[in-house]
């Protein structure tokens, strides 16, 4: 018999997924505000990246451990602390006098914010019933894929109107009114009972040191030459030996943190393998498109995040379609073929970008990448718990939100390098143009350099020519450097579709009518 009291499940939703919003928008508001950030603190470009990199590492710490936490102190009791530790220390943010407060503020907004998008997948999931679990996904998926995009957008928008600061601030309402519907709607189920055992000290050491230490080398690889720098070679061996340990002493415990048996079960396993690897697909060019339009196209943060806006937009209305059609009967690996090949589709239009592209040439392919995310993600997020028991659904949420999180970061770390990499050998190919035995170049040379002396007599023309044609020479290596990373995207995504097929149906494993509704 399930005692759970009945509450409405758009309730419920409505609950869960106001907080998981305002904290996934969290992890990419603040990109926009760092150089005022560093500015008003006086810090080094390298000193101000660990706000970002102090949220993420506590962040992905926390995530795995949820299904875990919520056993130990009873889920609305973590969920409602949760809420209100990443409240006060957006406060903290908002407030804090020096960066060193501000990163320490971080990271603990990064405990508290943590476990909110397990906690609330594994609600969602509990709230509905089976056969509307696609419905489910697609309401966390619009969450999830939204709050990214809107981030920049919002947080560029605070702070050149009002101050950094409120980029934390404005979590305070939403914080409040989400412990306030957590206390009053949301209740444990049945079956998760508050235990008292033994802490799984290894387990959560490992855990802590092996995660931490992965988050740092994937957020600062790029900028420290990766294994050219001694200090990235030793967080990679600490990350990989630390990680390693961690599954053998959580396989042998009698009380894990992690619970590995979930990966047992080959739907999971299928479904979460391809949500790492498609979502370090899809992020790559997320994060690439913006910097593409503000470095090379002259677009503000504004007019970037409009771009990106109708990629929002189809996902927004895509996923709900998605959720419908799997309630009446498709299957999640159709939905997910075309949505993969959506994807790659889109993203080998962007390999196409030229810098006299118009705003529609752009804003078109990111349309199609959204439609083709809502068609990914919702029925893979369904398929994956399709054989999870209710009981071990808050530990499979944990560890699938991680990886996704993970392919994430490993996504826009490749594609970073790989932007590069590039950029220095087109660099390299088109200056070997740049010379004086080269009859085009001596006639463009002669002609912007009389133009120029034209409008500014003062300055001898070959002077300003040189440079004006060296500028032009990094923004075209540039550009073939974007397109090679999207066309890369496009056929890594690509490859991803005959693994649709590794998903299976259910086994009957979850009931109906599990959890809370």
């Amino acid at each position: 018999m399930n005692p759970t009291p009945h509450v409405s499940k758009w309730i419920v939703a409505l609950t869960v997924m106001l907080p998981t919003f305002i904290e996934i928008m969290d992890t990419s508001v603040v990109n926009v505000s760092l150089p005022h950030i560093q500015g008003s603190m006086n810090a080094g470009v390298d000193e101000v990246t660990w706000v970002l990199t102090s949220y993420l590492v506590s962040n992905a710490i926390i995530i795995p451990i949820t299904g875990w936490l919520s056993s130990v102190f009873g889920r609305k009791r973590y969920l409602i602390f949760s809420l209100s530790l990443f409240t006060f220390a957006s406060i903290l943010c908002g407030a804090a006098p020096t960066l060193q407060i501000l990163i320490i503020s971080r990271i603990l907004q990064g405990i508290g914010g943590g476990g909110l998008q397990p906690l609330s997948q594994a609600i969602l999931l509990e709230t509905f019933p089976r056969k509307e679990h696609g419905m489910a996904m697609a309401l966390f998926g619009m969450g999830v894929v939204m709050a990214p995009i809107i981030g920049p957008v919002v947080g560029g928008w605070i702070t050149d109107n009002w101050s950094w600061r409120w980029v934390f601030y404005i979590n305070l309402p939403a914080g409040i009114l989400a412990v306030i519907l957590a206390a009053v709607f949301i209740h444990d189920p049945y079956y998760i009972k508050r235990e008292v055992f033994k802490i799984d000290r290894w387990g959560l050491a490992l855990l802590t040191v092996g995660l931490g230490a992965l988050q740092i080398v994937l957020d600062k690889g790029e900028r420290e030459d990766w294994f050219q720098s001694e200090f990235i070679i030793i967080l990679s061996i600490v990350a990989a030996v630390s990680l390693i340990l961690l599954v053998i002493v959580e396989l042998r415990s009698e009380h894990p943190v992690i619970d590995f048996t979930v990966f047992k079960d080959r739907s999971f396993s299928a479904g979460t393998a391809i949500m790492f690897l498609g979502f370090l697909c899809l992020f790559g060019s997320i994060v690439l498109l913006p910097l593409y339009l503000q470095q090379l196209m002259g677009y503000t943060a504004l007019w970037a995040g409009l771009v990106l806006g109708p990629g929002g937009l189809s996902s927004f209305f895509v996923m709900p379609i998605a959720g419908t059609l799997m309630k009446k009967g498709v299957k999640p690996r159709y939905l997910l073929i075309v949505g993969l090949a959506t994807t790659s589709y889109a993203q080998w239009q962007m390999a196409q970008f030229n810098l006299q592209a118009d705003f529609y040439s752009v804003a078109l392919p990111r349309f199609l990448q959204g439609v083709g995310l809502g068609f990914f993600f919702v029925p893979l997020a369904t398929a994956a718990y399709v054989n999870i028991s209710v009981e071990k659904m808050g530990n499979a949420s944990g560890v699938f939100n991680l990886l996704r999180n993970l392919g994430g970061s490993f996504g826009v770390a490749i594609s970073t390098t790989i932007l590069s990499q590039r950029a220095q050998v087109h660099q390299t190919f088109i200056s070997e143009h740049i010379n004086p035995y080269n009859p085009a170049f001596q006639e463009a040379y002669q002609r912007l350099g009389t133009f120029l002396h034209q409008v500014r007599p003062e300055i001898p023309g070959t002077t300003g020519a040189l440079g004006t044609i060296y500028r032009e020479v990094l923004r075209q290596a540039s550009m073939l450097a974007f397109n090679d990373t999207f066309y890369c995207l496009a056929i890594a995504t690509g490859i991803l579709i005959p693994l649709a097929f590794l998903l299976r149906r259910s086994e009957g494993a979850l009931p109906p009518e599990a959890g809370m509704h």
